[in-house]
């Protein structure tokens, strides 16, 4: 299992309850390929750096998680396939990112307190 990284832009204009379908479908078929969740984010609405789809902003949400590699092809697929991602990004963490990103929900976590 690698552990991976994805950062998903919605259409702005899609409801709350929308949003909230979309993430769990991503979710629940990160599940069912055998997917560990080690974290989820939901970072909100911000600015674009540029438009996209002429929106000038969307709904960020970051899954991090450990699953096997053949899982991401077919997860992607299901990004081009869904009219509400506007953008994605999925990256393969190393040894020393993931070292990163446990001290990022370090201080996510810590923040929130």
């Amino acid at each position: 299992m690698n552990h991976y990284e994805t950062v998903f832009i919605l259409n702005p204009v899609l409801s709350e309850s929308q949003i909230k379908e979309t993430v769990q479908k991503f979710n629940d078929y990160l599940v069912s390929k055998g997917a560990e969740m080690i974290s989820k984010e939901d970072w909100g609405l911000k600015k674009l750096a540029y438009p996209i789809q002429k929106k000038k902003s969307g709904f960020y949400h970051l899954f991090e998680y450990k699953v096997a590699g053949e899982a991401i092809a077919n997860f992607e697929l299901e990004f081009r396939r869904d009219d509400s991602v506007m953008r994605y990004l999925t990256v393969k963490l190393d040894k020393h990112a993931a070292a990163w990103a446990e001290k990022r929900r370090g201080r996510v976590q810590s923040a929130k307190k």
